[in-house]
């Protein structure tokens, strides 16, 4: 049986050995404990996790969503939050990172337990939603599903124009390629010629309802997407 894989990110070394504790004798590996955001995107890219297990209040120059936005912007790894008081204003800027569970400390073994089960419950059901949409992650929490011609932001649809929808299927379908200007004018407007400017507004107009990060251009060359790390 393959162990499921978390990442505890607590800055409270005592905490941090108790919950790495519980989750080895409920059968979990835990891949590391880490302290900062830094330490955690290194983790990630070495050995990513199934799940993070992120205390809210680090104290760094980041915190727990601050650390959890970033890791967004280059994978897309379920989050469950540790938090010692749960005020409205935190719950309002952690629920925008899309997190699949909270724990409010001092907590219990069973309590992470069921954490650990539904969030787990929770990303299977995600994957196979993926699956079916054959969904393309972009980053920075966004997707796209090329079935469907949809573009989601944290699992909510964003609506793009038919041009929009096209340069931005014809992009992902180049797989980190750059396209040019020349090709994009053909494929968007096969029998129409137009100026250089309209396609200039195009990108720009896509890019606005994305992370500008994700469309790169190339000066008097073309466009392509950033790969994701």
């Amino acid at each position: 049986m393959i162990k499921t894989k978390l990442l505890i990110v607590e800055d409270e070394s005592i905490v941090a050995l108790d919950i790495k504790n519980a989750l080895v004798k409920l059968g979990h590996e835990v891949i590391a404990c880490v302290t900062n955001a830094d330490d955690a995107i290194a983790c990630i890219k070495k050995n990513r996790p199934d799940i993070i297990i992120m205390d809210i209040h680090l104290n760094h120059s980041k915190d727990g969503i601050e650390t959890a936005e970033e890791i967004q912007k280059i994978a897309n790894i379920p989050i469950i939050y540790l938090t010692a008081y749960a005020d409205d204003d935190t719950i309002s800027r952690a629920v925008k990172t899309n997190p699949i569970g909270y724990l409010i400390k001092p907590f219990k073994r069973e309590e992470l337990k069921s954490t650990i089960l539904l969030g787990l419950h929770k990303k299977t059901m995600t994957e196979n939603a993926i699956a079916d949409m054959r969904l393309t992650f972009l980053g920075f929490n966004y997707s796209y599903d090329l079935n469907g011609e949809q573009l989601f932001y944290n699992n909510i649809p964003i609506k793009l124009s038919i041009n929009e929808n096209l340069l931005l299927k014809i992009l992902i379908e180049a797989k980190g390629k750059v396209i040019s200007f020349t090709e994009l004018e053909y494929f968007i407007w096969p029998n129409s010629p137009i100026s250089r400017s309209t396609l200039r507004t195009l990108i720009y107009r896509t890019r606005a309802k994305l992370e500008y990060k994700i469309i790169e251009t190339i000066p008097f060359v073309g466009c392509k997407l950033t790969p994701v790390s």
